[in-house]
C-alpha cells in the first residue's frame, strides 16, 4: 500500500489551501504520524487532527506549546507558525517587540528566486519603490470596491454600504495617492482613506460612533475584531511572501528598515476589503471571537485572497523589475 509523507502532500499549492488556525490552551504534537492538537477535558485528553497539507499558517495563542517533532512536520508541509497573545493579538513570535510581524518560516533552500531578483532590482531605487507602493494601493482600492459591492456574504449579513459615497471616496483617494511625492505623503493618504472607510462601514452596519484605537488597546467589539482579523490577513501575507521567496524586510511602503514591513504591505491588499466590513458586522451582531474568525476565514478563502496576494506580488515584481532593468541599460 502506498504511503504519503507531509513533504509529498506539500504539492498542494499554498494559494489553494483552505485552512488558517488559531489555537489556544492546547498542545501541538505528532500522534500516529499526524500533527494534532490536544485539549484537556477533565481527566480526558481530546486529540484533534490538523490537516497540515491544506493549511497555510498556524497561530498559537495563550497556553499553547508545540513539540519539536510537530514543528518538523509543519515545516515539511510548508506551514508558517506564529506565536501570539490571547485572541490572536499581539503577534509575539518570540520577539521582545510585539509591533513586529514575524513568523517562523519553514526552512527551504528551494524557494523561487526570480521574484526576489526582480524585487531587489527596483527596491534600492526610492522612486521605483514608491511606484511599487502606489501600485499596491491602487490594487487595494479596486479590491475594496469589488468586495464591498459584490460580495454576497456581506450583503446577506446585512452589510449595506453607501456605494455612491464609497465611489466618491475612492475616486478622490486614487489620484491623491498616485500624485503622492514621497512615502510619507502616501502613508498619510492611506491613513486618511482608512479612516473614511471606518465611517462608511460603521454607518453600513449601524454600529454607531467609532474611533480606531492602537493595536491591542481596543475596548469595544469592533476594535477587538479588527485587531484579531488583521492578524489573519498578516498570516496570509506572510505565506504569500514566503511562497514567492521574498524576505519580509523588503517593504515598499511600511518602512524599508522594518523587519516585517512587506507583510503589512501585502496584507493591506485585503484588510479593508474583507476584514474591515466583517469586523463591523460581527461587532454589531455580537458574534463570539470564534464566529468572527470563522466568518473571516471563509470569506478570505471564497474570495481567493491568497491567490490575489500572490498574483499582485508577482505582477509588481515583474513590472517593476523590468523598469529597473531598462533604466540600467
Amino acid at each position: 500500500m502506498d504511503t504519503f509523507t507531509p513533504s509529498d502532500l506539500k504539492t498542494i499549492l499554498h494559494s489553494k489551501r483552505a485552512n488558517l488556525y488559531y489555537l489556544e490552551h492546547c498542545r501541538v504534537l505528532v500522534n500516529g504520524g499526524r500533527v494534532e492538537y490536544v485539549t484537556d477535558e477533565g481527566k480526558n485528553s481530546l486529540y484533534w487532527n490538523i490537516p497540515i497539507a491544506n493549511t497555510t499558517c498556524l497561530l498559537l495563542g495563550t497556553g499553547t506549546s508545540v513539540t519539536q517533532a510537530a514543528m518538523r512536520e509543519l515545516a515539511k508541509a510548508g506551514v508558517l507558525v506564529g506565536f501570539s497573545g490571547g485572541g490572536g493579538t499581539p503577534l509575539l513570535a518570540a520577539t521582545e517587540r510585539d509591533t513586529d510581524i514575524l513568523w517562523f518560516s519553514p526552512q527551504s533552500e528551494y524557494r523561487p528566486t526570480e521574484y526576489l531578483q526582480n524585487w531587489t532590482r527596483f527596491w534600492f531605487d526610492d522612486a521605483l519603490r514608491l511606484k511599487a507602493a502606489k501600485t499596491f494601493q491602487q490594487t487595494r482600492l479596486q479590491r475594496v470596491r469589488t468586495q464591498w459591492a459584490s460580495d454576497r456574504r456581506l450583503s446577506t449579513a446585512g452589510y449595506a454600504p453607501d456605494l455612491d459615497a464609497l465611489d466618491a471616496l475612492l475616486a478622490q483617494a486614487g489620484p491623491a495617492m498616485e500624485a503622492a511625492p514621497d512615502h510619507t505623503n502616501l502613508l498619510t493618504q492611506e491613513a486618511r482613506l482608512t479612516k473614511q472607510l471606518y465611517k462608511l462601514a460603521s454607518r453600513a452596519t449601524g454600529y454607531g460612533d467609532f474611533t480606531r484605537s492602537q493595536r491591542g488597546q481596543g475596548i469595544d467589539a469592533a476594535n477587538q475584531c479588527l485587531d484579531h482579523g488583521n492578524y489573519l490577513a498578516y498570516g496570509l501575507a506572510a505565506t504569500a511572501t514566503w511562497v514567492l521567496g521574498l524576505p519580509h524586510g523588503l517593504a515598499v511602503l511600511h518602512g524599508k528598515t522594518r523587519r516585517g514591513g512587506l507583510v503589512f504591505d501585502v496584507a493591506d491588499l485585503v484588510k479593508d476589503a474583507t476584514i474591515l466590513p466583517q469586523a463591523f458586522i460581527s461587532a454589531t451582531r455580537g458574534d463570539t471571537e470564534q464566529e468572527f474568525r470563522q466568518a473571516c476565514i471563509e470569506t478570505l478563502t471564497r474570495s481567493e485572497a491568497l491567490d490575489f496576494m500572490i498574483d499582485t506580488i508577482k505582477e509588481v515584481a515583474q513590472v517593476m523589475g523590468q523598469l529597473a532593468l531598462r533604466e540600467t541599460l
